[in-house]
């Protein structure tokens, strides 16, 4: 098997807009053969974004609503419709070149919910992918999982969300994903035990991301100068 390394950037809570510029730099500098493949990891603060398949009614109260609650919104270029992210919910946002991982667009999005169906069965909690035009991981009829992806000359960013120990009453403003019958959970709801740090969920996420997509090492990064030091290069 040949070796192939991947760059772990462990960043902890991000605004969503400046994980949102340290992605497109990231990709940028993919693109360019300036970096090797590189995964970050990451929560927000309450935010909901829109999709380019967005449904304008799927937000279900007004803007102002939002801002009283802190939460921010924020329109995106990934796929999909409208989600929450927030506390206590695990993001992985690839910055991997397609290619090098010989894998084209639906079998990216699908090793991506693989990914998160390996980390579920760690817990003892069977899940699966959605039916036909339901991206994401699935809990019976519960979602557990987002996908949302961007891909630009062959280069992945955004990424995935799993719902780890998030307020699920956040979810209740917005029809997630444009999905209106299906109820969002979580793994704390799903297994109803005490689960371990989120720094050790995360590690186990991750992992389970680097095995499907047939990464054989992590080089870890994780300070909190990752991110002034990116505007400064």
């Amino acid at each position: 098997m040949r070796s192939r390394s991947l760059e772990v950037w462990k960043l902890g809570r991000v605004n969503y807009l400046e994980a949102l510029k340290l992605q497109e730099k990231l990709a940028s500098d993919r693109k360019a053969h300036k970096i090797s493949d590189t995964l970050l990891s990451l929560q927000h603060p309450p935010t909901y974004t829109l999709g380019k398949r967005k449904t304008e009614h799927n937000l279900l109260v007004q803007i102002s609503e939002l801002e009283k609650m802190g939460a921010e919104l924020h329109y995106t270029q990934r796929g999909g419709d409208i989600t929450y992210h927030g506390p206590h919910q695990a993001i992985l946002y690839p910055i991997i070149s397609l290619r090098s991982v010989g894998l084209g667009a639906r079998a990216y999005v699908e090793n991506l919910e693989l990914t998160m169906i390996e980390f579920a069965s760690l817990y003892g909690v069977k899940a699966f992918p959605g039916k036909k035009g339901e991206t994401g991981v699935w809990v019976q009829d519960r979602k557990i999982g987002a996908i949302g992806v961007r891909i630009s000359s062959g280069i992945t960013s955004h990424g995935l969300a799993f719902n780890i120990d998030p307020d699920l009453n956040y979810f209740k403003h917005i029809v997630p994903c444009g999905i209106a019958d299906k109820e969002v959970t979580s793994l704390r709801r799903e297994t109803g035990t005490v689960l371990p740090s989120e720094e050790v969920i995360h590690e186990q996420l991750i992992s389970c991301f680097a095995k499907v997509f047939g990464f054989t090492s992590l080089v870890w990064k994780e300070n909190a100068s990752i991110l002034s030091d990116n505007e400064k290069s």
